[in-house]
């Protein structure tokens, strides 16, 4: 493996992008040439009839030496994630190669970073998950670019065409035959196969070393994934089609009635992003919304909150009691409990803490959607659970769900109201970056509060 921040010398091991999606190896040997480094950048060279190009990007690495040591400085000093110890790094790799004629590669115009890649750079996530990630990779998923190459089969997508992608990597894009119950179904999320087939390991682009992510200058992506973006749809806006199909993905998957009060935990993107979604499909239901930040809170009325609960400048539980019409019990030891509470609750932080205030905050009956990336919660009492008789369920990334009596692409459906002007999210996009400027992004964006960061981008034009 690759040094960080080191390119591949001339007698060392290079990872590239082969024919058919599978990874290839390389030893570049004097006697068979090398690879130059010319002006910053590598040229083309050609081993065994495969055509290797390179690109700077941001990429995790394995290293479990490199796992530990950041594990144990970052718990008290948080640059120790992005430093030179890191896992992560920016460095010259292998520009990503189209595995087949179905394929495409897209130049990148802008690449989210998402709370889920923060958790993955900040060795938050569940080992669970590294069975379904293939190193080394270029992280992010959120995207918007433009099509420079496109296989021979491709249909309805030409050079030149500005796309969002979907990241997941279900049967279709594998080359798998016959596909899963799921992805027959068209339940894309729920894909039995994101480690097989024709492609490395990977729930998507940005964790899965084929096909790079849009934390990188290009990435490729199948023609299932592909949306177009319409003209009137800023790239700003296309940026936040992913994370708003995701949020809807979990409000058309539960949605509420009409007399119920919704809670949302957490005004983040996702959080934010789901009071924008009830709104868009017609929820006359109440919205309450628990914001850390005044300026969350801020975005969450203008998105079409009916209350926002400044978390840490009120008695939040007392809130929510006062907004349901519950009452608020005391234990002998721990947080109080609500009975009575909310209807529904969406938790968007995916945090111990805010995973039970969704327990204790929930009314007696009432369901719990789990939107925040949950990983291994070590202070959550599962007792209001039974004791209250909640349905808790999860949701993961976007894919399909039934609205309106059709089973439809969430995605399609954000860029669609877009293009009508029903959803402007643009707004949220407070914070570019270079991809260069790395380290200074991931700085800023992990102190949210003291930057007023809602979304945060990398940008490449």
């Amino acid at each position: 493996m690759w040094e960080c921040g080191s390119p591949p010398s001339g007698k060392s091991e290079a990872r590239a992008i082969g024919v058919a999606g599978r990874e290839r190896s390389a030893l570049f040997y004097m006697a068979q040439g090398r690879l130059w480094q010319l002006q910053g950048r590598f040229d083309r060279e050609e081993f065994g009839g495969i055509l290797y190009a390179a690109m700077k990007a941001v990429q995790l690495v394995e290293s479990i030496p490199r796992y530990l040591l950041t594990k144990a400085i970052g718990t008290f000093y948080r640059p120790a994630f992005w430093g030179p110890l890191a896992m992560l790094c920016y460095r010259e790799v292998p520009e990503p190669s189209r595995p087949g004629p179905r394929w495409v590669k897209v130049r990148t115009r802008y690449g989210g970073i998402c709370g889920s890649d923060l958790n993955t750079i900040l060795l938050r996530d569940s080992p669970v998950l590294s069975a379904f990630v293939s190193f080394p990779f270029v992280p992010g998923h959120e995207n918007v670019g433009v099509i420079v190459e496109a296989g021979s089969e491709v249909d309805g997508f030409a050079v030149g065409d500005r796309v969002v992608v979907e990241p997941l990597l279900p049967c279709a894009t594998r080359g798998i035959a016959e596909p899963c119950e799921f992805c027959q179904r068209h339940e894309f999320s729920l894909c039995q196969n994101f480690t097989s087939g024709d492609l490395a390991p990977g729930f998507g682009i940005g964790t899965c070393r084929d096909t790079g992510g849009s934390w990188g200058p290009y990435f490729v992506a199948h023609q299932s994934q592909l949306l177009a973006v319409p003209d009137s749809v800023s790239d700003e806006n296309a940026l936040m089609a992913e994370p708003f199909a995701v949020a809807l993905q979990a409000v058309l998957g539960n949605l509420p009635a009409e007399d119920e009060t919704v809670l949302v935990l957490g005004a983040g993107v996702i959080g934010l992003c789901t009071v924008a979604g009830l709104r868009a499909v017609g929820s006359g239901a109440r919205v309450v919304v628990i914001a850390k930040y005044p300026f969350q809170g801020e975005m969450a009325r203008r998105l079409g909150a009916d209350m926002v609960i400044d978390q840490r400048a009120t008695d939040y539980y007392q809130a929510v009691a006062e907004a349901t019409g519950g009452a608020l019990y005391r234990p002998v030891l721990g947080k109080r409990v609500l009975i009575g509470g909310a209807d529904r609750v969406y938790e968007c932080v995916g945090s111990d803490g805010s995973i039970d205030d969704s327990l204790r905050l929930a009314g007696n009956g009432g369901t719990v959607v789990l939107v925040g990336l949950a990983a291994i919660p070590k202070r959550v009492d599962w007792t209001p659970i039974w004791m209250k008789e909640l349905t808790v369920k999860g949701h993961f990334w976007c894919s399909t769900q039934v609205f309106r009596g059709q089973r439809v692409r969430t995605m399609r459906l954000t860029l669609d109201w877009m293009a009508e002007g029903r959803l402007d999210l643009a707004p949220l996009v407070t914070h570019r970056f270079r991809p260069e400027e790395y380290r200074r992004a991931l700085a800023v964006t992990t102190a949210k509060g003291k930057h007023r960061v809602l979304k945060s981008a990398f940008i490449f034009e």
